[in-house]
């Protein structure tokens, strides 16, 4: 059986594995669908989303990158009963396609992140907010 930390840190690459499977079904078994979910991304809109949009743009973003990777680094996970803040650094690097264009154009994500988890009864994302780091 999976510690805790070991369930929090395989959702969390659980969301950033869809941009390699393309499987997006996952995102709705990760995500806690509730009206108290949130979201920010480093990519625009920069508004605070709910689930909804939240699962539709990552969708939409995952499906535009091809070759897509990632890399969690110095991941911080802070457990308190049945909430989970998991702070880290992200580099997300792919291809951005254009399919109408038939282009594409590198695309490197140094960034941050924090993801807040609840345990009811299994962990599930509750609030995501991901921002890029200017280098």
């Amino acid at each position: 059986m999976l510690s805790d930390q070991e369930e929090i840190i395989k959702i969390i690459e659980a969301l950033f594995e869809v941009g390699i499977t393309k499987d997006s079904s996952i995102l709705r078994e990760i995500h806690l669908n509730d009206p108290k979910f949130s979201s920010f991304s480093d990519l625009p809109p920069y508004d605070l989303k709910d689930y909804q949009n939240t699962i539709e743009l990552e969708e939409l973003k995952f499906v535009s990158i091809s070759d897509y990777s990632y890399e969690i680094k110095k991941p911080k996970i802070s457990i308190f009963e049945n909430t989970a803040i998991v702070a880290m650094e992200l580099i997300q690097k792919g291809m951005l396609v254009d399919t109408k264009a038939y282009t594409g154009e590198h695309m490197e994500i140094n960034g941050r992140a924090t993801f807040v988890l609840i345990k009811q009864p299994t962990w599930k994302i509750a609030h995501i907010h991901l921002s890029k780091i200017s280098i």
